[in-house]
């Protein structure tokens, strides 16, 4: 017999802004033991130095945090040129250090044509990734360097803000940018560009997929309203677990279609897409999951939402 979750079922999708200092997952577990919720789980690491938008998926929302995963972001940062860090950040050792004053804004602006569209990127030692199970930050806290395969990734927008000379510059940019991109990667890379190093000093997620600042909430905020015991206010904080994948194609049923979908039947839907990933809801609006067309024009059931209990 499994063992009994502990906690209450909440579901939904809490849009955190995460604050400087706590890991994504230190972060997670926090707004978790607030909700004192059973089951929870984030959308993508994002650094401790970094802050801003970092979906959290609870309960039967969590069959749907892949797609949060995958999705495109948004970020403003602060390059800080003439300084290398160990790990590509304000919070690393530092290993190299010029005088940055003869750089300017026009140097700056020229160079970063090189990080727009499709790049490929190795990696940061300090990323999140796994290898042989062990995340690479742990492996680089440890001194250890392992060889890493280059990536591709799509930056769909980079734009200079603001520069501010001197002998250490600091370069304000926001970018758009496919999952995987490493922000650090870029402030690296363009200091190798630049032949003066250069680090992130700073840097917040401003949208992740649907999600922007304007949809979230503060863990102060959170623990206001756990202090004062307005558990209900706190709940109707989190989005409906549909608006994770509100970017595919609506799919209705009706209420006895519901019922052979629910039971993991395919059915034929008229005017369905013909291919890929659809949302799948009762005429009535209430969401099921998430389906895929078959070969043969059928919706299958691939993620539905468990109710009653």
């Amino acid at each position: 017999m499994g063992r009994r979750r502990r906690g209450r079922p909440v579901d939904g999708i809490l849009v955190l802004d995460k604050p400087r200092g706590l890991s994504s997952n230190q972060a997670l577990q926090t707004a978790k033991r607030l909700y004192f919720a059973a089951k929870a789980g984030h959308t993508g690491s994002l650094d401790p130095l970094a802050t801003g938008v970092l979906p959290l998926c609870f309960g039967e929302a969590t069959k749907f945090s892949q797609y949060l995963l995958d999705a495109d972001k948004a970020y403003e940062s602060t390059f800080v040129l003439g300084t290398a860090t160990a790990s590509g950040d304000a919070e690393g050792e530092i290993r190299e250090q010029r005088d940055a004053s003869h750089i300017g804004e026009a140097d700056v602006e020229q160079a970063l044509a090189a990080f727009r569209g499709e790049i490929e990127q190795v990696p940061s030692m300090f990323s999140a990734i796994k290898q042989d199970g062990q995340p690479l930050y742990k492996l680089a806290r440890q001194g250890l360097e392992v060889e890493r395969k280059s990536r591709r990734v799509v930056v769909k927008l980079l734009e200079l803000r603001d520069f501010r000379g001197g002998e250490a510059p600091e370069v304000d940019v926001y970018l758009e940018c496919s999952k995987g991109t490493y922000v650090r990667s870029i402030a690296e890379d363009l200091g190798e560009a630049l032949g003066c190093g250069a680090h992130v000093s700073a840097l917040r997620r401003t949208r992740a997929g649907p999600f922007s600042l304007q949809d979230s909430v503060t863990l102060s905020t959170l623990e206001a309203l756990k202090q004062n015991e307005e558990l209900a206010q706190m709940d109707d904080l989190l989005l409906p677990a549909d608006t994770a994948v509100k970017a595919l194609p609506l799919v209705e049923l009706s209420e006895s279609g519901g019922f052979y979908m629910r039971q993991g039947q395919p059915l034929l839907v008229p005017n369905a897409p013909c291919d890929g990933m659809v949302r799948i809801a009762l005429e009535s609006g209430e969401f099921l999951g998430v389906g895929e067309i078959l070969d043969d024009g059928r919706v299958a059931p691939r993620r539905l939402i468990v109710t009653g209990g």
